[in-house]
C-alpha cells in the first residue's frame, strides 16, 4: 500500500485523522506544555499535539500527575494554542473534574474549549466514565480516549506496569476500546499494553489507535516530549527512543555561560552597546 505524504499546510481536524487512517497513514503525536516548544513542533509538522496532565511530572516535578489542577491545564492549553496552526490540539482533562459526576464533567470539558481554544480533550477510562464522555460528546465537544495504563489511576494499579496481560483484562480493554467508538470519541490512545492486543484494536475499529509502549501496529504514537528530547534522563521505559540529548547539550550550555560570565569574557566588545 502507498502512504500518502503529510500535508505540512493543511490544519488537522478530527475527520483528517480518520482519514488518515483509512489510507494507512501513520499520525504522529507529541506533548507541549508552552508557547515556545509548541511553536516548533507545530512548524516541524505534527500531526497532535497533546497538552497533557504529565505537565505535573516534567513542568511541577509532581510523582503523578494527580495534582494538576484544571487551572493549570487550561494555562498550559492557552500557552500551547497560541502558537499552534496546522495540528490538532487536545488537552487532557485532570484527575477529579469528570470521573463519577457527568455534569462536572462537562463543565470542565467546557472551561478548557472556551477558555485555551483547544479542539479536543483527553478522557481516561471505558466504560466506568461512559456517562461523562457522552454529556461531553452531546455538546458538541471532541472527545479522545485513553485506556490501558491510565497514569490517573495509578494508587488503584500500584504500578506502572504493563496492562492487559492476563485475558480477563485484555478482554475488557477490548471491550472498552468498542465503547469508546460506539458512543462517539474521535480517537483512543492505548498506553503500555503488549503490541498484539493493541494492534488487534486497531485493525477491529475505524477510529486512529495512538499507542505509547504500544508496539507498531497501531496508527500512530505519541510521547512525552521531554523524555523523547532526552531533558529529562531519569525515565527509560522500553518504549521510549531518545532523539537527543538535550539535558547535555543544555548543561554543557549553560556551564559555559556561567564560566564566560565568571572569566568576564561575556559580555565582549561586539556584545556592548
Amino acid at each position: 500500500m502507498s502512504v500518502a505524504q503529510s500535508d505540512n499546510t493543511r490544519k488537522v481536524t478530527t475527520h483528517r485523522l480518520i482519514e488518515m487512517k483509512k489510507r494507512g497513514e501513520k499520525i504522529s503525536m507529541l506533548t507541549a506544555y508552552d508557547y515556545s516548544m509548541a511553536s516548533i513542533i507545530d512548524q516541524a509538522g505534527m500531526d497532535v499535539i497533546l497538552v497533557g496532565d504529565s505537565a505535573s511530572n516534567v513542568m511541577a516535578g509532581n510523582v503523578t500527575t494527580l495534582p494538576m489542577t484544571l487551572d493549570q491545564m487550561i494555562y498550559h492549553g492557552q500557552s500551547v494554542t497560541k502558537a499552534v496552526k496546522r495540528a490538532l490540539v487536545v488537552v487532557d482533562l485532570p484527575f477529579g473534574t469528570y470521573q463519577g459526576n457527568s455534569k462536572q464533567a462537562l463543565a470542565s470539558a467546557i472551561r478548557v474549549m472556551k477558555e485555551s481554544n483547544a479542539e479536543a480533550i483527553k478522557l481516561e477510562g471505558g466504560s466506568e466514565i461512559r456517562e461523562s464522555i457522552e454529556r461531553i460528546l452531546c455538546a458538541g465537544i471532541p472527545v479522545m480516549g485513553h485506556l490501558g495504563l491510565t497514569p490517573q489511576s495509578i494508587n488503584k494499579f500500584g504500578t506502572y506496569t504493563v496492562r492487559a496481560k492476563e485475558e480477563a483484562e485484555a478482554q475488557k480493554l477490548i471491550k472498552d476500546a468498542h465503547l469508546l467508538e460506539e458512543i462517539g470519541c474521535f480517537g483512543i490512545v492505548i498506553e503500555k499494553v503488549p503490541a498484539k492486543l493493541a494492534g488487534q484494536i486497531a485493525s477491529e475499529l475505524t477510529i486512529p489507535i495512538i499507542g505509547i509502549g504500544a508496539g507498531g501496529s497501531v496508527d500512530g504514537q505519541v510521547l512525552v516530549m521531554h523524555d523523547m528530547l532526552g531533558i529529562n534522563k531519569g525515565f527509560s521505559p522500553r518504549f521510549l527512543r531518545r532523539y537527543a540529548d538535550l539535558h547535555t547539550e543544555i548543561t554543557k550550555a549553560v556551564q559555559s555561560y556561567i564560566e564566560d560570565v565568571k572569566s568576564s569574557d561575556f559580555p565582549n566588545e561586539s556584545e556592548q552597546y
